[in-house]
C-alpha cells in the first residue's frame, strides 16, 4: 500500500512538473507569435528612415532640417499623441480578454474622437514653430529647411498591421524617387512623400481589415456611447503620455542640443536616432507583446498567468544580438544617409556608446508589462526622474563643459537607462499583482470579479480552452456589462463642445499669429566649417552673417 502510494504521489509530481514545464515553453512561442507585430512596427518606422536616406542625398543642410522637423514633430505632436493613444492599449487587451467584446469597439471610437481633437491644437502650434526655432539658436538655414517639411507633415501616429506597411514602404519608396529624382522637387517633395506615405498607411490598413473582416466581432457602429467615459480614459491616457513623452523627448531635446553644435553634429545625431529607432523596433515588439498578453490575463482575471508572461518577456530581449550587429557595422553605417565622410565617422563614434545604451534600453518590455497592467503612473515618474534629473544633467554637463560634444549626450542617457532598468525589473517583481487584476476585471465591464486563478485553475482552463488567456467560462461570457452612470445630452453637448471649441481656439490662435507676427531677426553665428558637402559638386559655405534677416 505504501509503495502504490509513493508511486501515486510520483506520478502526480511528475505531471505536475510536466505541465509547470509546458506551461513556461509555451509562453515565449506565445510572445513570439505576437511579436510578429515587430515587422510591422520596424517596416512602420521604415518610412521616416527612407525619406532620411533621400534627404542626406540633397545635402547636409536638407538632412540637418529634416532632422530638426522630426524631432519637433515628435515632441510636439507625434509623442504626444502616441501616449494619448496609449490607453487604448490598456482598455482595449483587458476588455478584450474579459470578452467584452462590443465594448472594445467603443473603446476605438473614443480613442478616435479624442485624438482628433488633439489634432487641431497641434495644427495650431507646428506653423509657428519656425520662428520658435530660430529664438532657441538654431542654424536659420536649417530651421528654413525645416519649415518646408511641417507644412506637409500633420499626420498622427500609426500602427499598421504588416501586410499594410509593406505596401506602404514600397509606395513610399516609388514616390520618393518620383518627386525627389525624377521631378527634382527637393526638399519640399521629400515632405510631400512623407505626407503621402502616410495617407498610404491608413488606406491598406482599411483595406486590410475590411478585408479580412477584423472588425466584424468588435465593431457594432458608431455608439453615442463612445462620448461618456472619457474621465476614465484620460485618467490612463495622461500618465501614458507623460511615460512616453519623457522618453521621446529626451532623444528628441539631444537633437535640440546637437543643432546648437552645427549641422554636422545635428545630421548625425539624426542619423543615430534613426538607427535606434529601428533598433528599437525589435524589443518594442516584445513590449507590445507583452501588454497584450498581460492584459488579456488580468482581464479574464488570471493572475498566474499575466505573472508568468511577465517573468517570460522579460527574458524575451534580443539586445545583444543588434548591439552586435551596430557594432559591427558602424564605420560604414552612416553611409546610409550621407557621402559626407565627417558625419559618417561622427556616427561611427555615436555607435560605440549606443552599442551598449541599446542593452539596457532592450529591457524596455517592462513599461509593456505596467501598460498592460494599468501601471502607466510608475513608468511616468520613473521616466521623468530617469531622464530629466539624471540623464539630461548630466548629458548636458558632459556635452558642453566637458566638451565631449554629442557624445557626452550618449554618455549620460546611458547612465540614466541603467538605473532605469533596474528600478523597473525591482518594481514589477514587488507588484501587488491581485490589486491589479481586480482593477483590470472591473475596466473590462463586468458585474462580478472571477476568482483569482491559482496554476491549477489556469491549467484546468487551458485544457478547456485550449491556452488561450482571453478565454473565459460560459458564466463569464453571459455577464452583462458593468453599466456606470452615464451623462445626459445636455452635459455630453457641454463637456465635449467646450473641449472642440478650446481646440478649436487654441487653432485659430496659431494661424492669426502665424499670419499676423513676422519671423524674427536672429543674429547667430555658426562656427568656421570648411568642410565639403561631397553630396554636391561646389563647396557649401556653412558660414552665415552676423545679422541674417528670413
Amino acid at each position: 500500500m505504501n509503495l502504490q502510494s509513493r508511486k501515486t504521489k510520483n506520478c502526480h509530481y511528475f505531471l505536475h512538473i510536466r505541465s509547470s514545464v509546458l506551461s513556461y515553453t509555451s509562453h515565449p512561442l506565445r510572445i513570439l507569435r505576437l511579436s510578429f507585430q515587430v515587422a510591422s512596427r520596424i517596416l512602420n518606422y521604415l518610412l521616416p528612415f527612407v525619406i532620411t536616406m533621400f534627404c542626406g542625398r540633397l545635402g547636409n543642410s536638407v538632412l540637418a532640417g529634416y532632422g530638426m522637423a522630426s524631432a519637433t514633430i515628435n515632441i510636439t505632436t507625434a509623442a504626444t499623441g502616441g501616449g494619448l493613444a496609449l490607453a487604448a492599449d490598456t482598455l482595449i487587451s483587458q476588455t478584450y480578454g474579459g470578452k467584452n467584446l462590443r465594448r472594445v469597439g467603443i473603446i476605438l471610437q473614443r480613442t478616435v474622437l479624442i485624438l482628433l481633437i488633439f489634432c487641431l491644437p497641434c495644427w495650431g502650434l507646428l506653423i509657428n514653430t519656425q520662428p520658435l526655432l530660430l529664438l532657441l539658436g538654431q542654424d536659420p538655414e536649417v530651421a528654413s529647411d525645416f519649415i518646408c517639411v511641417t507644412q506637409c507633415n500633420f499626420t498622427g501616429v500609426i500602427l499598421p498591421q504588416m501586410y499594410a506597411a509593406i505596401a506602404a514602404n514600397i509606395a513610399n519608396v516609388v514616390t520618393n524617387y518620383i518627386l525627389l529624382n525624377w521631378l527634382d522637387l527637393g526638399l519640399y517633395g521629400s515632405a510631400a512623400a512623407n505626407t503621402i506615405s502616410q495617407v498610404y498607411i491608413c488606406v491598406f490598413l482599411y483595406l486590410y481589415i475590411r478585408w479580412k473582416k477584423l472588425h466584424v466581432e468588435t465593431w457594432g457602429g458608431w455608439s453615442c456611447d463612445s462620448l461618456q467615459e472619457w474621465d476614465g480614459y484620460m485618467k490612463l491616457a495622461i500618465p501614458s503620455t507623460m511615460m512616453l513623452c519623457f522618453e521621446w523627448w529626451i532623444y528628441e531635446v539631444g537633437g535640440f542640443l546637437a543643432g546648437m553644435l552645427g549641422e554636422l553634429d545635428l545630421a548625425a545625431q539624426h542619423a543615430v536616432i534613426m538607427l535606434a529607432f529601428i533598433n528599437y523596433m525589435f524589443p518594442l515588439g516584445i513590449q507590445g507583446a507583452a501588454c497584450v498578453r498581460v492584459g488579456n490575463a488580468l482581464g479574464a482575471g488570471d493572475m498566474a498567468g499575466a505573472i508568468r508572461t511577465s517573468k517570460v518577456s522579460l527574458t524575451s530581449a534580443l539586445a545583444v544580438l543588434q548591439g552586435l550587429v551596430l557594432a559591427s557595422t558602424k564605420t560604414v553605417i552612416g553611409f546610409l544617409f550621407t557621402s559626407d565622410g565627417h558625419i559618417v565617422a561622427l556616427v561611427s563614434k555615436l555607435l560605440n556608446v549606443y552599442c551598449v545604451l541599446q542593452f539596457f534600453d532592450g529591457l524596455c518590455v517592462s513599461m509593456g508589462i505596467l501598460l498592460g497592467s494599468g501601471q502607466q503612473k510608475i513608468a511616468a515618474v520613473a521616466n521623468f526622474f530617469g531622464y530629466y534629473c539624471i540623464g539630461l544633467p548630466l548629458g548636458t554637463s558632459l556635452m558642453f563643459a566637458a566638451k565631449l560634444d554629442v557624445v557626452g549626450f550618449w554618455l549620460g542617457l546611458l547612465i540614466c537607462v541603467c538605473v532605469q532598468s533596474s528600478f523597473f525589473i525591482a518594481v514589477i517583481f514587488k507588484l501587488n499583482w491581485e490589486r491589479v487584476t481586480k482593477e483590470a476585471v472591473e475596466r473590462a465591464g463586468k458585474h462580478k470579479i472571477p476568482a483569482m486563478s491559482t496554476p491549477d485553475s489556469l491549467r484546468a482552463r487551458h485544457r478547456e480552452n485550449g491556452d488561450e488567456y482571453m478565454s473565459m467560462n460560459s458564466s463569464d461570457q453571459n455577464e452583462e456589462p458593468d453599466v456606470e452612470e452615464k451623462l445626459s445630452t445636455a452635459q455630453l453637448i457641454l463637456r465635449r463642445g467646450l473641449t472642440t471649441l478650446a481646440a478649436l481656439l487654441i487653432l485659430a490662435v496659431g494661424i492669426a499669429v502665424h499670419l499676423t507676427v513676422p519671423l524674427p531677426e536672429v543674429s547667430y553665428a555658426v562656427r568656421a566649417n570648411t568642410t565639403l558637402d561631397s553630396n554636391f559638386t561646389t563647396p557649401t559655405s556653412l558660414i552665415h552673417s552676423t545679422s541674417i534677416s528670413i
